[in-house]
């Protein structure tokens, strides 16, 4: 017997930037959008919009003020309150604001990071700080109410270690927290010889050589410094692609060119498909100092690329992920002989790479895009009933 379908809602989706490029939870929220648009009425409220899909109304939200930031945030989330209080089944808010049924957090709660493990006198100056602070004061506010119990108020967080977090930091708010992790396009079939020679031609890559790739918007909060300390302790065949925020490359570049790499470093800046990447590369290196999830390594997964990945102390997938079988996770990804020992290792070890490949795309084929928004899906009805009582 097949599952009853679910009504056709009217959703309105809230994040200021709609942008493939803008990083992982961007792409988290359009991605679902995609998904969501397939059977019921989507409408996305956003100060930036650089995505069209079928189905999906598309509201700009006024930007009166780009900086500061705190202050277009608390405007963002005063707009969007005025457009969508009523006229809409569920509001589902990426941003960090007040209202929406349903709230999709992505980060790490500001109230953790100013006041986690500090006591007494320490705490006593994090209070003042943010007490003469308007930034702290409206991200904040904006965070608490967001974590406030109310009806049919449900929060989504995207990994089991961020609701570990937001659960000691809102109590309050676990029991109406669940988690629903970033998704994945599985592609057909994985990347072959050729494949891979004409995505290097495309992006100016080495025809020959081990190739890494690094993505992450944040290069020094990515670990970028140490891959590249690591990098230079490799044989000059391996080389290094790094996809992101073109801010950073004057300083790395230099960073590289400092340790006499600046030939084997290839930034490719902003890509508004990373899959082109996922084809030239043999690797995926991602030593993040903090990810929630880490959508890249994921994708990565499903291209049957070998990855290299901090482990769950730093980034929430890897508390998914089987070290040697999936994945090579690292205990500490400041290690630079720890990181240098698994590149070399995965380097040298062809069939090490099509095993941790091929066990990486099964893995992520649980995580297909599909079945993620199912998961949402099921949260806004949960909502809606609630509602109703």
């Amino acid at each position: 017997m097949s599952p009853p379908v679910p009504p056709r809602l009217r959703v309105a989706v809230l994040n200021r930037v709609f942008d493939n490029t803008g990083g992982g939870a961007e792409r988290y929220s359009i991605a679902l959008v995609e998904q969501l648009a397939l059977r019921h009425e989507v409408h996305v409220f956003a100060q930036q919009i650089n995505h069209h899909a079928p189905g999906v109304a598309y509201h700009r939200v006024s930007m009166p003020m780009r900086k500061p930031r705190w202050l277009n945030q608390l405007w963002y989330a005063f707009a969007t309150w005025r457009a969508t209080r009523t006229g809409f089944d569920i509001v589902h808010s990426h941003e960090n604001t007040w209202h929406g049924q349903v709230q999709t957090v992505h980060v790490v709660p500001v109230r953790h990071n100013l006041f986690h493990k500090r006591t007494g006198w320490r705490r006593l100056l994090r209070w003042i700080k943010v007490l003469t602070s308007p930034r702290l004061l409206i991200y904040l506010g904006l965070e608490c109410m967001r974590f406030r119990p109310v009806k049919a108020r449900r929060v989504v967080v995207t990994s089991a270690s961020l609701g570990s977090i937001t659960a000691a930091t809102y109590p309050g708010a676990e029991v109406m927290t669940s988690v629903i992790t970033p998704g994945v396009h599985l592609p057909a079939q994985p990347a072959n010889d050729d494949d891979k020679v004409r995505a290097r031609r495309t992006l100016g890559l080495p025809a020959q050589g081990f190739c890494l790739l690094f993505v992450g918007n944040d290069y020094r909060k990515k670990g970028l410094d140490t891959l590249l300390e690591v990098l230079a302790m490799l044989p000059e065949p391996t080389v290094l692609a790094v996809v992101g925020n073109p801010g950073h490359i004057p300083e790395f570049r230099q960073r590289a060119e400092s340790l006499g790499i600046g030939g084997r470093v290839f930034f490719l800046g902003v890509m508004q498909d990373v899959g082109a990447a996922y084809l030239a590369v043999d690797a995926l290196v991602h030593p993040t100092l903090e990810d929630t999830f880490a959508m890249v390594v994921l994708e990565a997964m499903a291209h049957a690329l070998p990855v290299v990945v901090s482990g769950a102390a730093y980034c929430g997938i890897s508390g998914l992920l089987s070290d040697g079988v999936n994945a090579l996770v690292l205990e500490d990804p400041r290690n630079v002989q720890a990181l240098g020992a698994a590149l070399e290792k995965i380097s040298r070890d062809e069939e090490l790479r099509r095993t941790l490949g091929g066990h990486a795309r099964i893995f992520a084929s649980a995580f297909r895009w599909e079945y993620i928004a199912r998961q949402q899906e099921s949260v806004y009805l949960s909502s809606l009933a609630a509602s109703r009582l």
